[in-house]
């Protein structure tokens, strides 16, 4: 057993809550520009004051609404301004958010509602009220609906007109602040407790890994759901540090928005970065550069790996100026690091953006922690970790290599389920189910999770996760899944990706085509090379199309559904293992 921690921040006391620093920022410095919003295709400036009065008239409403303090509201949106105003004001009434994916089915819809209990419910569009409507029948808790692509804002600001909100709305440390619903890869969602505590914990933790980022003057700019305590989190120490936030509803045009927003930094999950060096790669190929670019990544990897190497000096500068600087143009023009989470993104693109001058800084977490709790930050990066605790965290690997965490950050448990926040909470240390290993120096590095471990007919347990994430780093792969539980030996289920089919102009295809699977089979190799023999995979199958979260296949955070999965592709399983 191995164990590190890390001293924590100055701990918050226990008549704090979320929303005090929405009203610290409007006293201290209420023309600081607090968030940026999008108004007829144009970044409209919010200050500190606005935001401050915003976020106080639509509390006002929730309280004219008859909401009392511990009230849980519902907010089903994708990503946009009023969603970080919805959160605060709901903190301000001294209500509970609950936080549901735009894109839920009507039964996780119905199950999340129900099983919190939430009293009201803020929708975006017209399709979320449907679903909502169709179901309130069966929720007689639910007593309004409010509709931002409506009047939402309007109706509440009018109701709350003649209300005033007394410090007996002010929450304490201890409440809870929202219900945040696991994405259910392994059965029903459970709603985790997260206390505004919690949140704080986290909130300063980010702050101290990332003093230079997380400041005044800098911008960052999401575009992740923040349904997803990963993206909330991060936003929640900007308004703390007083970074300018923006928020970026749909990502067709991802690349516009960021040369327009030009943040300092951006969060975003591996299939962003992977998606953004394919692109890249893309067009160097359109335009007969396909060799340069290769040439270029291969000197940022190897500048990455040995930055202070004179040798690669003069080949680095040549490379930034065809390749690298184009990388950084595509995000802006001005961010300067991304921080990294909800999956491995794969040492290789780690040293590739880090060499092309935006370092990734990769973290592990989960809903339970608050986001991060290892987190590589600008003091201390180890590509290929996850990095070290963050502060007030500790880290314990027990001697069977499953993680266990503690700290303020920890959720206390799951809401109305005894059962499963006593299965996962033992003597104060937090059960995750991951499998990893820490070095003396404190550095994490995960190696699978331990209901997902595959044991083969001959006896042999094999992380998945570890063959997975190399075969995804090819430009041809979209997603891999790893079969082979109780089976002879170890197959996969591979997905393509299609944008970097037709660049290469293959996308008609067929997925038995010598030419492909020879292609795919390098990545096959390239991960084979990481294990044993009897841990790699011996056979694999190219599936003609990609799991999707509407099919129920991947969760909204991208995650594989494993079992969703091999229920629905049972039939290519089955074909795998044919004699």
């Amino acid at each position: 057993m191995r164990e590190y921690g890390v001293a924590g921040v100055v701990p918050v006391a226990d008549a704090e809550n979320l929303a005090d620093v929405v009203w610290s920022n409007a006293e201290q410095h209420p023309e600081s520009v607090a968030l940026r919003r999008r108004h007829d295709g144009a970044w409209v400036d919010v200050t500190a004051a606005e935001f401050a009065e915003h976020v106080r008239a639509i509390a006002k409403g929730l309280v004219a609404a008859g909401l009392a303090r511990g009230d849980r509201v519902a907010l089903i949106s994708r990503t946009r301004y009023e969603w970080t105003l919805l959160d605060f004001a709901i903190w301000a009434a001294g209500c509970v958010t609950v936080p549901v994916y735009e894109t839920s089915s009507v039964e996780q819809v119905s199950w999340i509602l129900a099983d919190s209990g939430a009293r009201a419910v803020v929708v975006e569009t017209d399709a979320h009220r449907a679903v909502v409507e169709g179901i309130v029948d069966r929720l007689p808790e639910v007593e309004w609906i409010w509709q931002l692509d409506g009047s939402a804002i309007d109706e509440l600001t009018a109701l709350g007109s003649g209300v005033t909100i007394g410090d007996d709305r002010a929450a304490e440390a201890d409440d809870v602040a929202t219900l945040v619903y696991t994405s259910g890869t392994t059965g029903r969602p459970k709603g985790v407790v997260l206390t505004h505590r919690n949140l704080l914990a986290q909130a300063r933790a980010d702050l101290a890994a990332f003093p230079s980022l997380l400041r005044p003057g800098n911008s960052m700019l999401v575009f992740l759901p923040l349904a997803h305590v990963f993206a909330r989190t991060i936003a929640l120490a900007c308004v703390h540090s007083r970074t300018t936030l923006g928020h970026l509803p749909d990502v067709r045009a991802l690349t516009d928005d960021l040369r327009s927003f030009r943040p300092t930094f951006v969060v975003a999950v591996p299939r962003v970065f992977e998606k953004l060096h394919a692109t890249a790669r893309q067009r160097a190929a359109a335009n007969r550069l396909g060799t340069v670019f290769d040439a270029a990544e291969q000197v940022a990897v190897e500048y990455s790996r040995a930055p202070g190497s004179l040798a690669l000096l003069a080949k680095h500068v040549v490379a930034d100026r065809l390749v690298l600087a184009r990388i950084r143009a595509a995000l802006g023009g001005r961010c300067r690091a991304a921080i990294c989470g909800g999956a491995p993104l794969g040492e290789h693109l780690a040293h590739f953006f880090r060499g092309a001058g935006i370092p990734v800084y990769e973290g592990y977490g989960l809903t339970e922690t608050a986001a991060a709790i290892c987190v590589n930050t600008e003091a201390a990066t180890r590509v290929g970790t996850v990095g070290r605790p963050v502060a007030g965290a500790t880290v314990r690997v027990l001697d069977d290599g499953e993680i266990t965490l503690r700290g303020d950050m920890v959720s206390p448990g799951y809401w109305h389920n005894p059962a499963a926040t006593a299965d996962a909470l033992v003597d104060g240390w937090l059960r995750t189910g991951d499998l990893g290993t820490l070095d003396a120096d404190g550095y994490l590095r995960i190696t699978g999770r331990k209901k997902e471990i595959i044991v083969t007919a001959g006896g042999k347990n094999v992380s998945p996760a570890v063959l997975e994430d190399a075969v995804r780093r090819h430009p041809l792969v979209s997603q891999c899944l790893v079969v082979g539980d109780r089976q002879p030996f170890i197959a996969a289920l591979i997905t393509l990706d299609h944008d970097e089919l037709v660049a290469r102009g293959w996308h008609r295809l067929s997925t038995d085509n010598p030419a492909l699977r020879a292609e795919v089979r390098k990545a096959v190799d390239a991960a084979n090379a990481l294990v044993s023999r009897p841990e790699g995979i011996r056979r694999f199958i190219l599936l003609r199309d990609d799991f999707t979260e509407s099919s129920g296949e991947l969760t909204p955070s991208l995650k594989l559904r494993r079992d969703a999965i091999l229920k629905t592709r049972a039939t290519e399983v089955a074909t795998l293992y044919a004699t």
